[in-house]
């Protein structure tokens, strides 16, 4: 979606929830407010975090539901590398940055500013907090500017609704020491909040106010309860990118770069629990539903967990072969071009030899797996190969116990504890020497294709004489 497109929509949005909920703000300052959305969103490393996805996760039935997604993912710094200025103008009254960290200014520091101090009890923080990138710091800088820029024309009962609303969206989140649920313990910080600043809202609506949080968290999330993991490893790969920014080179990232981004998205998905992604308050989402995304999401965890070792264990060893060239090598020099429409490039896969007795899969797990190596993922908006033809051959010969394995070793390599060498011989099957002979192939015909340009230049220097 186009930065045009993006803003005639976010305007028909935001215009459609401020009258459904009767807030009386002029075309010029709906426009405005439109600009400040759109600016962040639409920036050079958006390609998940983008116009349609805060689209999806508002919903359309809802106007406060509608307001809170459409501004909660305006601030994310570990993607955008900074805060939109715009954005800053509503932030740094009350926030700044301390030897790297953004903290909270302390209580001598603040200005006085009861909307403030109703999104920092709301979000259960204090002054001179060190704020988490990973637990909540995106999230309460994007409900200050809501409620900041909303202000002049809502009161505090809904602008603490909709920063409710955008505090739920804080992901991954399990059940505190007293086991209340991260609904549970908002609900409570809500009440409080409700007393602290003598604000008329019922318990019922606070209860509803929850609901409307859990149903904008949940959309959030969803592709991790999409039916098809294909679809799911589609969005998958579009946050590769805004948190690897050198992948948005297409071409010009090293082996280096791209195995960084694999194992990092590996570890996370090693490490995520399915109970902790979906979440339920009350009879929402009614029982069936909710058990219905935590099976998809079990499942396509599980898949990604598989799909990602076999990512990680390939370009570990292409890694590896590539450090007898360089330590900088980039990973079209080792794998060959991205094909592109108009141009035949030969690729590695394209050399290597066909497996007389592949490993045969074991049950549906491997099986999703070994689709979506040799078939593809899903289409996704970041231009990497969709499907895995190096990774295919080496399931054909180790298997998908021989990527676990190699795995394991693989993360050995990483951290140094054994050399690129040992990495290289711990492969069966011959399996490195077929990768080295099609390497060598590939190099082969990019000498000839050379040795071509050569000729031609040379047939012209004797015309011309």
């Amino acid at each position: 979606m186009d930065s045009a497109k993006a803003y005639q929509k976010c305007l028909k949005r935001l215009t459609w929830a401020t009258e459904s909920l009767k807030l009386e703000i002029s075309q010029s300052k709906l426009e405005h407010i439109t600009d400040l959305i759109v600016q962040p969103m639409t920036g050079p490393w958006r390609f998940f975090h983008t116009p349609q996805h805060i689209f999806e996760v508002g919903g359309s039935k809802d106007p406060i539901e509608v307001l809170a997604a459409l501004f909660h993912d305006l601030v994310y710094v570990q993607v955008d590398w900074s805060i939109h200025f715009n954005v800053g103008y509503y932030i740094s009254p009350f926030t700044k940055e301390i030897n790297g960290h953004l903290t909270i200014r302390s209580q001598s520091d603040l200005p006085a500013d009861t909307i403030f101090e109703i999104v920092t009890s709301v979000f259960g923080f204090v002054p001179g907090q060190v704020l988490n990138p990973y637990a909540g710091q995106n999230e309460f800088l994007s409900a200050l500017v809501a409620a900041k820029v909303l202000e002049p024309f809502a009161g505090a009962p809904l602008l603490m609704q909709i920063v409710a609303c955008i505090e739920a969206t804080i992901p991954f989140r399990s059940a505190c020491e007293k086991g209340l649920t991260a609904s549970e313990q908002l609900l409570e910080r809500l009440k409080f909040t409700t007393q602290k600043f003598y604000l008329l809202v019922t318990d019922a609506e606070l209860c509803e106010t929850i609901k409307r949080g859990v149903r904008v968290a949940n959309r959030d999330v969803s592709s991790f309860a999409h039916p098809s993991a294909a679809r799911f490893l589609a969005n998958t790969w579009n946050l590769l990118p805004e948190t690897n920014h050198n992948l948005s080179a297409t071409g010009a990232y090293t082996v280096a770069d791209y195995r960084l981004a694999i194992q990092k998205m590996e570890g996370f998905m090693a490490s995520l629990k399915p109970e902790v992604i979906f979440r339920c308050f009350q009879d929402e989402p009614r029982r069936h539903t909710y058990n219905i995304f935590e099976y998809y999401a079990k499942r396509n965890i599980e898949i990604a967990q598989l799909y990602l070792k076999a990512k990680l264990v390939t370009i570990a060893l292409i890694e590896a072969i590539s450090f007898t060239i360089g330590l900088d090598i980039p990973l079209v020099i080792m794998m060959g071009e991205v094909p592109l429409r108009g141009f035949t490039f030969m690729r590695l896969e394209h050399f290597l030899p066909e497996v007389a007795n592949p490993y045969e899969i074991k049950n549906n797990i491997e099986q999703e797996v070994w689709n979506l190596l040799k078939f593809g993922r899903a289409k996704s908006n970041y231009s990497d190969l969709q499907h895995s033809p190096i990774a295919t051959f080496i399931v054909k010969l180790i298997g998908f116990n021989g990527i676990q394995n190699q795995c394991d070793l693989a993360k050995q390599f990483f951290l140094g504890n054994i050399s690129s060498e040992e990495f290289i011989a711990s492969f069966e099957n011959a399996l490195a020497e077929k990768i080295i002979y099609a390497l060598q192939e590939l190099f082969e015909s990019r000498k000839i294709a050379v040795s071509h340009c050569y000729k031609f230049t040379s047939n012209r220097k004797t015309q011309h004489h």
